[in-house]
């Protein structure tokens, strides 16, 4: 405990130098502005900035991304609740309240909340991650091949279960298909070549951050193109910063939601607009003012914003602790770390330990500078707002091809990111997850490489991914929640609790 609180010092006095401080200041109110931006997600900014990260040294690359990445989940507040519109999906849910709110006048007073709150939230968040990770990664140095290849499958399999809670067989599909996208390319234990059919270029397979930059960026512009006009922007001419009283007022609700939100961010590749929901129906459900929900409730507007704003921090415990993506910009980041040269997962608190604490540091630092920025530059912020959005899915398509141009410098990898726009644009109209592709290509070689060496070792012998006691337990939770997204299964389930609670309560 001692140790960490020394590592977690050196961190912020690592960080608290001009160079740094100003990266801080710059990358996060650039994330505040890419959130707030309609078609602009925090997952594209943050895949855009990796391709321009390249010769910054490693601490300030992995700063300006993770900065931008907590300004982005919080700029989409902005629009949704001054335009109904949520500028990122993980501020769909502050829309129900919000939006309300600043229809009575009190826009200025909603995106004061919602500024406290996504502060409180990644405070919780932030204190999850100094004491949940340091423990998970000592657990994971018992994980072997065959854990870490139900682990894959498990980040996949949830992924498309929850982000997809309609319709999970959308999810699985996505998934899958991005698992398929990682078998493109030359296989690592033979070096055979692999569904390349004879095109030398995908002989290396399909690189990370021009699908994703497609997948997210260019999808996002023709989906922009398709939509109609802006909507009128109301203005917030009452005051901005909350007083005490309506923050303390719901302070178990800020603490639920924060907690919900970080339990939700260390389930692989879920994401923030989970994080939001789940914390919103469980204020609702508790909240003694149900009826105000969705008509303007303050309480309503605070969970949401808390739940995903808590999802950053805990998105980074199986991020740096088990290189499994806790969000689709997790996934981005992960990217970015080995082009850094950083390599998370169970070893990192052997080899770096430092660095967790760097990214706590980080952490605390652009979650003060959003709640400055998120204080004192409401108005001028709104000005971003008017910007024709034709002009603004100009200069972002400009950035997809530039950033997919400069990772190599081949002309195939912008193809691979028109390619990728093109589906994820098909996928997004048909009501397709994107969550669970880019989980699928991240995880696909992880899944692939332990399998196949699982078998190795064994002389093909399948059994130990079912004896051993940490495998047999993740394939139980698979098998489980793939039952359980079965309509008929669950119904079944839920008559058969709920016919033994009422027996239950019958025979008190």
């Amino acid at each position: 405990m001692f140790d960490g609180l020394l590592m977690l010092g050196g961190g912020l006095a690592h960080f608290f130098t001009p160079v740094s401080l100003f990266n801080i200041a710059w990358a996060t109110l650039l994330g505040i502005v890419i959130g707030a931006l309609p078609g602009l997600t925090a997952t594209m900014g943050v895949a855009l900035l990796v391709t321009l990260t390249y010769k910054m040294a490693p601490d300030q690359a992995i700063l300006c991304l993770m900065c931008l990445y907590c300004g982005a989940i919080y700029g989409g507040s902005r629009t949704a609740i001054l335009l109904s519109i949520p500028g990122t999906p993980a501020s769909a849910a502050t829309t129900l309240d919000g939006h309300p709110l600043a229809l009575q006048g009190k826009a200025g007073t909603a995106m004061g909340l919602a500024t406290t709150s996504s502060t409180l939230g990644t405070i919780v968040g932030i204190i999850a991650l100094a004491l949940i990770a340091p423990l998970l990664a000592e657990a994971a140095l018992k994980f072997g091949t065959y854990e870490f290849f139900w682990l894959a499958l498990f980040g996949v399999i949830i992924s498309g279960q929850l982000t997809a809670i309609d319709d999970p067989l959308k999810g699985y599909i996505a998934g899958i298909l991005g698992l398929l996208v990682a078998m493109v390319g030359m296989e690592t234990l033979h070096a055979h070549q692999r569904f390349t059919f004879g095109i030398s270029s995908l002989g290396g397979g399909v690189d990370l951050i021009p699908a994703m930059v497609g997948a997210f960026g260019f999808a996002e512009i023709l989906g922009v193109m398709k939509r109609t006009a802006q909507a009128r922007i109301i203005s917030s001419g009452d005051r901005v910063i909350p007083r005490f009283s309506e923050v303390f007022q719901y302070k178990w609700t800020t603490i639920r939601s924060g907690l919900i939100g970080t339990f939700v961010g260390i389930v692989p590749g879920v994401g923030e607009d989970v994080g939001a929901w789940a914390s919103y129906a469980a204020a609702k459900r508790v909240s003694k003012e149900k009826h105000m929900f969705g008509k303007g409730s303050q309480e309503g507007l605070i969970a949401a914003e808390t739940g995903n704003s808590a999802v950053i921090p805990g998105a980074m415990i199986p991020t740096l602790t088990l290189a499994l993506p806790g969000s689709a910009a997790a996934a981005v980041l992960i990217a970015a770390m080995f082009i850094h040269g950083i390599r998370p997962g169970p070893l990192l608190m052997t080899e770096n330990p430092e660095f967790l604490y760097q990214i706590v540091a980080i952490l605390l630092f652009s979650t003060i500078a959003m709640l400055i920025f998120g204080l004192t530059l409401t108005r001028p912020l709104l000005t971003v707002l008017q910007v024709p959005r034709e002009r603004l899915m100009a200069v972002v398509y400009v950035l997809c091809v530039v950033g997919s141009f400069a990772i190599t410098q081949r002309m195939f990898d912008v193809y691979v990111m028109v390619a990728f726009g093109i589906i994820g644009f098909i996928l997004r109209e048909m009501k397709y997850p994107m969550a669970p592709l880019v989980l699928g290509i991240i995880l696909g070689d992880l899944l692939d490489l332990n399998l196949r060496r699982g078998l190795l070792l064994t002389n093909g012998d399948p059994s130990p991914f079912f004896t051993r006691p940490i495998s047999a337990v993740i394939c139980i939770i698979i098998i489980l929640t793939i039952l359980m997204s079965i309509p008929a299964v669950s119904k079944r389930v839920r008559s058969i609790f709920t016919r033994d609670r009422g027996d239950a309560s019958a025979q008190g």
